[in-house]
Formats: C-alpha cells, sequence, structure tokens
C-alpha cells in the first residue's frame, strides 16, 4: 500500500475508533509511545489511554479536513500530519485542531503510533 492510502486509512481507523470507542485506541500505542496533548507529555499506552478517556466530553465527531504525509527514515516510519475539525456534543461551534503522527512498523507488518502531538487552533 502506498503512503498516502495507508495514512488515510490510518486516520480513518483512529478517529472512528475516537469517536466511539477511545479505550480501543490502546492497541496503536506502545509503552514506549508518547503523547504531546495540548502541551502535557504523556508516555505509554496505558498512560495516553487514561488520557483519552479522561477528557471531559463523553461524545464527539471528528471531520477531517487534510492528511499530508511524508516517510521517515530507514526504518520505515511515517510522519502524519492532520488538520480538521472537532464536533462535541451539545456545542454549536466545532473546534479547529491539528495532530501530528509518527507512525513506526510493527514486525508483524502494521504499524504503531510511536508519536502523537494534539493541539485545538484558536483563532
Amino acid at each position: 500500500m502506498d503512503p498516502d492510502s495507508l495514512s488515510k486509512a490510518f486516520v480513518e481507523h483512529y478517529y472512528s475508533t475516537f469517536d466511539t470507542n477511545r479505550a480501543g485506541l490502546a492497541g496503536l500505542y506502545q509503552d514506549t509511545s508518547m503523547l504531546t496533548f495540548e502541551g502535557q507529555k504523556i508516555q505509554s499506552s496505558q498512560n495516553i489511554v487514561a488520557k483519552l478517556t479522561s477528557l471531559p466530553f463523553q461524545q464527539c465527531k471528528h471531520s477531517i479536513t487534510t492528511v499530508d504525509c511524508q516517510p521517515s527514515g530507514p526504518a520505515g516510519g511515517m510522519l502524519v500530519f492532520v488538520s480538521g475539525n472537532l464536533q462535541l456534543a451539545g456545542e454549536q461551534h466545532a473546534l479547529k485542531f491539528s495532530q501530528m503522527f509518527h507512525l513506526m512498523p510493527t514486525p508483524q507488518g502494521s504499524f504503531y503510533v510511536l508519536n502523537d502531538i494534539f493541539r485545538l487552533n484558536y483563532a
């Protein structure tokens, strides 16, 4: 699968899982993974999922505007940069966000998230 198709498939899977079952994201992270969420650094799959499941909203819907990707290093990693809108249940206006993933290959032939940086974009 080419990098653009792979990154789009990853993004669709990630955000559909986030929107319906955040705890289901645990398999995409490993103990060496790090999330920076609005400036707060969190390491390991368990701690990342604990952060994501403790966010102060139950329901949300991501709408993706752009997905850009680049190959990263000789190990076969990929950088994926996403921008879009985040609609929270009960809120009139969507929030704009940007998120960057550094995906690394697994020996089984899939990818995991090594680095994840999330920011809301305030205008």
